[in-house]
């Protein structure tokens, strides 16, 4: 059970002191369902870990690619944080929920130049720059505009994170950022250096997601300052910031151990700390950037139990009326999850089935091994727990399924932050032919 969840006498399960069943035949299914004071509390917990080191400043991004919606961005906005954005409608959203510009960073292996121009228009506060072309371009962009900005540099450091494939963004063979060993990295330093319209603030780099161990962030840190004890001395940079992203695992199933989020923040700030004080450089700003870790757990997605098929000897299916458009990770990162029946919670839960979608695709399947109630049938409301990180973000109208509502629970009420799609609202870009013809 994560947060408020709690399972209520009459056997239900409650999220934010509702009874699911009810927002289930109020909003529909599937419906994501947000516990707010869990986010909250994540939230205050990155802040308590970072309180304690009383001489250092910080910030904290969250990174908006993990659930992005108005309310969520008046959410990070109303607690202080920064906001990390990957394009250009994730900075229209924040602009749009009346986000500070100015604790806005752009992040992005591909900037268009309209993203570009739209971030100089909303002069937000900073851009985190990927490669050479970008900076050629963002450069070229202020100098006829006359405007500066300022900049990150993101820097592949070498470090394979242990996580999926999929999510290893550290290591040499990838498409973000700056190369620290072939020289990439020192090189867009100096070229930014000598820039009259960008101010290069620090480094930014990001080794990976649902990371479980420290380690990972300690090596990357450390390679970095290996090179900065270099630039400082040969190109006289000083990093004001120095950005280590996110990525900080979450508990999707009983078989994962994160660790407290203090443990990550006190290890990277006591590296960073020992490093600078080996190589005699400032204690940067550190920034981190999370996103799962501040709303993976609280998502819940609830779905109505359709048809089954019992293949003796095999398996049983039990489908839901949603599936790989509303959760992707399933069929592609292989990811697990556990689930209960939001209707029968307080029942053995001692039957296993395979929790399949109903999108036209083999590979379409939530949950292998389910344990539920032998009772568990057709109508019944299954809860699948921890679908708060990118499931939204990347939802698909695959097989022409409507996109299901968001709601925000807590304290007993329930509030409506995305409508649910229509089948009207799937056609309403569609532009059909005027006449049709023909040649033999």
């Amino acid at each position: 059970m994560y947060g408020t969840q709690t399972i209520g006498k009459d056997g239900h399960l409650y999220i934010g002191g509702i009874d699911t069943v009810r927002l289930a035949e109020e909003f529909g299914t599937p419906l994501y369902v947000y516990d707010t004071a869990l986010m909250k509390q994540k939230i205050r917990s990155f802040k308590e870990a970072f309180s304690k080191h009383t001489a250092l400043s910080w910030q904290i991004a969250y990174a908006s690619k993990a659930f992005s919606t108005l309310a969520m961005i008046q959410l990070a906005g109303d607690f202080g944080l920064s906001l990390d954005v990957v394009s250009g409608g994730e900075l229209y959203t924040a602009l749009k929920a009346g986000f500070p510009a100015e604790r806005i960073h752009f992040h992005g292996n591909n900037k268009s130049k309209d993203e570009l121009a739209m971030a100089l228009d909303a002069k937000i506060g900073a851009v985190i720059v990927d490669n050479f072309s970008e900076l050629n371009v963002l450069d070229q962009m202020c100098a006829e505009r006359g405007q500066n900005m300022e900049i990150l540099l993101r820097i592949t450091p070498g470090v394979e994170a242990h996580t999926h494939e999929f999510i290893m963004t550290g290591h040499d063979d990838t498409k973000f950022g700056f190369n620290l060993d072939n020289g990439m990295a020192e090189r867009a330093v100096l070229l930014a250096l000598r820039s009259e319209h960008l101010a290069l603030k620090g480094l930014h780099c990001h080794i990976g997601s649902q990371i479980f161990e420290t380690e990972g962030f300690v090596r990357a840190i450390r390679a970095i300052f290996s090179h900065m004890n270099v630039w400082t001395r040969k190109m006289n940079f000083h990093m004001k910031v120095l950005n280590v992203g996110g990525g900080f695992g979450i508990k999707y199933t009983g078989s994962d151990h994160p660790l407290p989020i203090g443990r990550f923040i006190d290890a990277i700030v006591d590296t960073i700390e020992d490093e600078c004080a080996r190589h005699s450089l400032s204690v940067p700003e550190v920034w981190i950037e999370p996103g799962r870790s501040i709303v993976g757990e609280a998502g819940t997605t609830l779905y109505t139990l359709g048809s089954s098929k019992d293949i003796p000897g095999i398996r049983k299916y039990i489908a839901v009326d949603g599936g790989m458009a509303d959760n992707i990770r399933p069929a592609l990162y292989q990811a697990n999850y556990e689930a209960i029946c939001a209707n029968r919670a307080n029942e053995p839960a001692d039957q296993s089935v395979t929790i399949a979608g109903k999108c036209c695709e083999t590979g379409d399947v939530l949950i292998k091994d389910a344990l539920v109630p032998e009772s568990f049938k057709s109508g019944d409301l299954l809860a699948v727990l921890c679908t708060g990180a990118y499931g939204y973000s990347m939802a698909s109208h695959y097989n022409r399924l409507p996109n299901p509502a968001v709601v925000f629970v807590e304290d007993g009420e329930a509030s409506i932050v995305v409508r649910r799609e229509t089948y009207e609202d799937l056609i309403r870009h569609d532009v059909p032919l005027k006449t049709f013809s023909s040649r033999e």
